[in-house]
């Protein structure tokens, strides 16, 4: 973050390792996620991208057809980048770099939660790990939930999409205390980050957790939490109750889905319940999909 005098410079840079496909698209959300959750409209963006030897021009014009279409489709220019084959790598390998801007009283972070606030999650757990599975397993995920249901999951990343811009420009400026966008680790990881990043407790409600069923049958099959899964995609907020009614109302709108999972209280780390009675909160800094790929 850069003090620019009447308002700050947000830059983000973020990779994409996960998955080989659609790599320009997923870099330019991911990275704008990052720049949205601070408040900020992301404006700028710069892109590294790294091929083995081998790769076909095919292959660079299609990633780079994606960072123009994502950019496109939420208004970012794209200002520079870097193409190169490198033997140090065994697929392409993208990273980005995203800028944006917000007015010095507009900033939000991960570390503003305040006790007696609400934690809002918005769309389901586990959306862009969903997509992967479904997509580096089609067999698996057809044997599991059908045709339909395995193209239907290969397409989480699309809909409901990876994408949190929207809601969460939205919830800052309707005046969110806290936001976070899940990425490595899931929801779990993320709740996690957000109640140390503010010096609180988080009373966590594990059944309020939105899962969608097809998410639950691919990681009961692949034995692995949905809530330790890569979640971009989904909104973490700490909203203020009196302004909790306006923001779901707006969300409601907007057609994004909204769910209340939790509260901010004094105290330290994460406490979770299911079914009212106190269980352990179990969150990793290694996603879960490194357990599958």
């Amino acid at each position: 973050m850069i003090d620019l005098g009447d308002r700050y410079l947000i830059l983000k840079s973020d990779p994409v390792t996960f998955t080989a496909q659609e790599l320009g698209w997923y870099a330019v959300h991911v990275n704008a996620n990052d720049i949205a959750v601070m408040g900020a409209r992301p404006r700028w963006f710069q892109t590294t991208l790294i091929a083995p030897p081998g790769t076909d021009d095919g292959t660079v014009r299609r990633i780079l057809r994606d960072v123009h279409i994502a950019a496109k489709g939420l208004g970012i220019a794209i200002t520079g980048g870097h193409t190169e084959i490198s033997p140090a790598v065994r697929q392409p390998i993208i990273a980005g770099d995203m800028q944006g801007t917000v007015a010095h009283d507009r900033l939000i972070t991960s570390g503003g939660a305040r006790p007696g606030d609400v934690i809002l999650l918005t769309k389901w757990a586990a959306i862009e790990g969903t997509s992967i599975l479904a997509r580096e397993f089609p067999a698996v995920a057809r044997r599991l939930l059908g045709e339909r249901g395995q193209r239907r999951a290969a397409r989480f990343h699309h809909r409901p999409g990876i994408s949190v811009v929207p809601e969460a420009l939205l919830a800052a400026r309707l005046g969110a205390t806290a936001l976070h966008d899940p990425t490595e680790g899931g929801v779990a990881a993320a709740v996690y980050e957000l109640a140390v990043a503010s010096s609180c407790r988080i009373e966590l409600d594990l059944e309020q957790i939105p899962v969608h069923p097809i998410t639950t049958r691919l990681c009961t099959h692949f034995r692995i939490s949905p809530l330790g899964l890569i979640a971009s995609g989904s909104l973490l907020a700490a909203v203020p109750p009196q302004r909790l009614r306006r923001l779901m109302a707006r969300l409601a709108r907007m057609q994004i889905a909204a769910t209340p999972i939790g509260a901010v209280q004094a105290g330290h780390g994460v406490r979770a319940r299911r079914a009212g009675k106190r269980v352990p909160f179990e969150w990793s800094e290694r996603d879960a999909l490194t357990q599958v790929l």
